[in-house]
């Protein structure tokens, strides 16, 4: 690998880990157009994501500071006996329901009857199919969740807009997270992370806004949700690195290009989302993932029929 590769990679992670489009989902067809797969550089895949990690800290350590800083104020209620629910501030009820959104992750781990694998395992199924059904239909998906997204973020504004007049039947969005939407995202989390084109911050955000979330509020959570999530995911692909034929396979120079360039990107990509998110703008996403998704069905489509890869002529089935 050049430093070359290094860079582009590096921008690509950037750019699709924390964009609505699925990182997978590229990652997948990247790999589908060129005849190539990532086994080979797993390690350096799992340094793009620590790149990304870094990106996200950096964008969010204001609030992340302040809540390591109620987390052990939350601890010292808790012990002394004055933690009360209903009383939680924003911080504290963000720590919750982080927490509570992770919990459904575990389903990763739950073996699947009859098969020598873990639901997690799917993922890589998926991922590494030679026809991309899967990834074609999730992006689709992707897009009716971010348009879903859109209409009930309208809805949301609309009905503050009614509160702010004092309109009785107006129910102004709300910033904090209940148990039931803290579950909802942890779900849709676990599905983003199932199927490659299914954009685990655009689903995730979706979901916020479908239940009720201030739009900037649900992106805040979504982000820094993704702080445990994608060190959990580095962590147990770094095992896998280590303990692959290949090892850490990379020169020194070329992982701290790609690192600094993953991490570089995706600061400036969560900056773009916020402005997208905030101009309504939305839409843009919407149309891309659509786009691609139905693109990529049809050559799909081909490919089953002709049981070759449009791309690189090489065999391919289901």
């Amino acid at each position: 690998m050049t430093i070359i590769d290094a860079i582009i990679q590096g921008v690509v992670q950037g750019l699709t880990e924390f964009l609505p489009v699925s990182s997978s989902g590229h990652l997948a067809i990247t790999q589908h157009i060129t005849g190539t797969n990532a086994e080979g550089n797993l390690f350096f895949n799992v340094m793009l994501h620590v790149g990304t990690l870094v990106a996200v800290i950096a964008f969010y350590h204001k609030l992340i500071w302040s809540l390591i800083k109620e987390f052990f104020s939350m601890l010292k209620d808790i012990f002394t006996g004055k933690f009360k629910w209903s009383q939680m501030n924003y911080e504290r009820n963000l720590i919750v329901m982080l927490v509570i959104a992770l919990l459904p992750l575990f389903i990763m781990f739950i073996p699947i009857p009859g098969q020598d694998m873990k639901v997690k395992d799917l993922a890589d199924v998926f991922s590494g199919a030679q026809i991309l059904i899967v990834t074609a239909c999730s992006l689709l998906l992707t897009s009716i969740l971010l348009s879903l997204g859109i209409y009930f973020n309208k809805k949301n504004s609309a009905a503050g807009f009614k509160h702010m007049r004092g309109n009785s039947s107006g129910t102004k969005a709300r910033e904090k997270y209940t148990v039931l939407d803290a579950v909802c995202v942890g779900l849709m989390q676990v599905v983003a992370a199932l199927l490659p084109g299914v954009s685990r911050s655009g689903s995730t955000l979706a979901v916020g806004e479908m239940r009720g979330i201030n739009k900037q509020k649900a992106l805040d959570f979504t982000f820094v949700l993704a702080i445990p999530s994608i060190l959990a995911a580095a962590l147990l692909e770094g095992v896998d690195a280590i303990k692959s034929p290949e090892g850490i396979n990379v020169e020194i120079p070329v992982l701290i290009v790609g690192v600094v360039v993953s991490a570089v990107v995706g600061y400036l990509a969560i900056v773009i989302f916020k402005w997208f998110l905030k101009s309504d703008k939305m839409i843009l996403f919407v149309i891309y993932t659509a786009v691609v998704g139905i693109a990529f069905i049809v050559i799909s489509v081909i490919e089953m029929t002709t049981g070759h890869n449009l791309f690189s002529g090489m065999p391919a089935t289901l």
